[in-house]
């Protein structure tokens, strides 16, 4: 199919360890200008060794009731996320002209998961993207997004600054109250979310860390979208609140939009 309105649907999903082996895999479709695309990637780490493996090519993924099941051969992914805690979804921007969809599906997952050859289980998280208008066309200067799960508590956040701003929290499937969001802490209205012994999962330009292994999409998108500056971590979590803690795994990223 052929079209010229933009349509881009981006599946994210995750899985950490009990050790802190991490892998993320990104599955996307994209309408506009052409026939649809498919992308999928895979970043992967092992002791202190982070990998990143890309491809336009087609993908399976699946979503049935509380479970979901990701494979693409090309990139020796097959995965199975089952749900642990009550899906949310948002609407952080809406215009006349197209929306941002968030559909948090899987707030804490337990997943089982081969990438390579290599077996993981571990506790994960899953969410699903829509944009209905191009991103570089957003009103965002500076985006913080990141996610914690332990083995009784799930914590989301999104923290939008720019000409239209916007922060949501949801913890163990409520809205919270979020008074600043930073590298190192999330201050909630009742508790907090410390991160500790962060470790880089990735670093630098779009146009260094994702779209290297998709160059097509050089002759697709805009050549702004190549120097978004994005920064991502893997971090020891303790949630804690008026009558409990919990620790856990946390992924997190600040993304520099525009400067």
């Amino acid at each position: 199919m052929s079209t010229r309105r933009f349509s881009l649907v981006k599946w994210y999903l995750d899985c950490v360890t009990e050790c802190g082996d991490t892998a993320i895999v990104y599955c996307a479709r994209l309408n506009w200008r052409g026939p649809a695309v498919a992308i999928a990637s895979v970043l992967t780490t092992h002791g202190s060794e982070v990998e990143t493996r890309s491809s336009i090519s087609g993908f399976r993924l699946t979503c049935n009731g509380g479970e979901i099941v990701a494979e693409h051969s090309r990139l020796q992914i097959a995965g199975n996320w089952r749900s642990e805690a009550v899906p949310v979804e948002r609407v952080p921007y809406e215009t006349s002209s197209g929306f941002v969809h968030w559909n948090c599906v899987q707030p804490r997952s337990l997943v089982t998961l081969r990438v390579a050859g290599r077996e993981m289980t571990g506790l994960g998280y899953a969410e699903c993207l829509t944009l209905t208008l191009p991103p570089w066309r957003l009103p965002l200067r500076r985006l913080r997004w990141g996610r914690f799960v332990s083995a009784t508590d799930c914590l989301v956040w999104i923290d939008w600054e720019g000409e239209h701003s916007t922060r949501i929290a949801i913890l163990n499937g409520l809205e919270s109250k979020v008074d600043s969001v930073s590298d190192t802490e999330i201050a909630l209205g009742q508790g907090s979310l410390r991160m500790e012994d962060s470790v880089t999962l990735r670093r630098g330009e779009l146009g260094a860390t994702i779209l290297p292994g998709a160059p097509a999409l050089s002759k697709i998108f805009p050549r702004s979208l190549f120097s978004v500056k994005e920064q991502k971590w893997r971090s020891r979590g303790t949630l804690s609140g008026p009558d409990s803690s919990s620790t856990g795994w946390v992924i997190h990223e600040v993304v520099d939009w525009k400067p």
